[in-house]
């Protein structure tokens, strides 16, 4: 097998950190020989992911994305401490090493945490590398079943209980949410108005609490280089939260596209989900019951909701880019990819199919 992993690279225009400043907060923390270097990961969209060498030594340094107004969205502090807590219990989760709130060093506060070596799978498979339906069918499964652990976690036994609000937890998203796309509108979509009205009028009842990641998709994980159906990684923590499990598990559907999808979703498919092999949303939903030993019932508002909030989550993105916040490139085409994420959100519900 061909195992491709993640490089870091040539940071971005307008992304690059004082390493003027950096060196220094480094030299105190860390003991090491040879020169300082960075680099940053190439995707991703929201907080910052580098790549720092300390001379034989890599770390990676985690910060908010510069021009972001939404604080919430980006708190160092919160994912430093999840991590901190995460790690022993669900090992997949990054080591997190040392935080920093001094703002003299990078404008903005940061943390530091353990590389994870391995493969992150993005549209395709890597070239070169065999992925049988087997292999397809195994990483569904293995993807599905980490998830479904994470829910399972005893989270106040880490000392996470504090974490969040579970009371009232589902009504404060879709609210939110809302708020979140009007407060960062840049077009108008016809689909949102209805999409609001139905979410705030059927909301069904929590009736459980999880730790949840809140944004777990196949390039959020980390996969064995010599094994891809072996998960050894979970990343992005930041919207990390107690609250109803389904909407994670929602949040996964909504990023998981199925061969029989119209074209529009096959265009904005962001993971191999498609491949022969490979689990449907329907019995990614049917695993997970068996998994938790729960009935998740009716999917259909927590996909609805779901793929309302990720078209907000690059909505937010956009906005910035829109408003000449940062210069990334990447974020001139996303319009279209919120309205389709917006068509889809209302197509489940008039639908009624995840």
């Amino acid at each position: 097998m061909v195992a491709v992993c993640d490089q870091a690279g040539r940071v971005r225009a307008g992304e690059e950190l004082d390493l003027a400043r950096l060196r220094p907060f480094l030299l105190e923390h860390f003991d090491h020989s040879g020169p300082i270097s960075v680099e940053q990961f190439p995707s991703g969209h929201s907080n910052l992911t580098y790549l720092v060498r300390l001379g034989n030594r890599e770390v990676v340094l985690r910060r908010p994305p510069f021009g972001s107004k939404v604080r919430s969205a980006h708190d160092m502090a919160r994912e430093y401490r999840v991590l901190s807590k995460l790690h022993t219990a669900y090992p997949v989760a990054p080591k997190a090493l040392l935080y920093c709130d001094d703002l003299s060093i990078l404008n903005a506060p940061f943390y530091l945490m353990e590389p994870i070596r391995g493969m992150i799978m993005r549209r395709e498979p890597p070239p070169g590398m065999p992925f049988p339906p087997e292999t397809a069918r195994r990483l569904s499964e293995a993807f599905l079943d980490n998830l479904a652990r994470l829910h399972r976690l005893d989270y106040a036994a880490i000392g996470l209980a504090d974490l969040g609000k579970p009371q009232g937890y589902l009504e404060r998203q879709v609210k939110g949410w809302i708020e979140r796309y009007h407060n960062s509108k840049t077009h108008d979509l016809p689909e949102v108005e209805r999409i609001s009205a139905w979410l705030t009028a059927r909301m069904p009842v929590s009736l459980e609490t999880a730790l949840i990641h809140n944004d777990y998709k196949y390039d959020n994980v980390v996969l064995d280089p010599g094994d891809a159906t072996k998960i050894v990684g979970v990343l992005d923590w930041e919207m990390c939260t107690l609250g109803d499990p389904l909407t994670d598990l929602g949040t996964t559907l909504a990023y998981w596209t199925d061969p029989q999808d119209p074209e529009e979703l096959q265009e904005i498919r962001s993971a191999p989900t498609t491949l022969p092999g490979t689990l449907t949303r329907s019995q990614l939903v049917e695993r997970y019951a068996v998994a938790t030993g729960h009935d998740p019932g009716d999917m259909i508002f927590y996909v609805t909701f779901a793929r309302f909030k990720v078209a907000v989550i690059i909505q937010q993105i956009y906005y910035r880019y829109a408003q000449g916040l940062t210069q990334d490139e990447r974020f001139a085409v996303m319009p279209e990819r919120i309205r389709t994420l917006v068509r889809a959100s209302w197509h489940c519900a008039e639908g009624r199919r995840i």
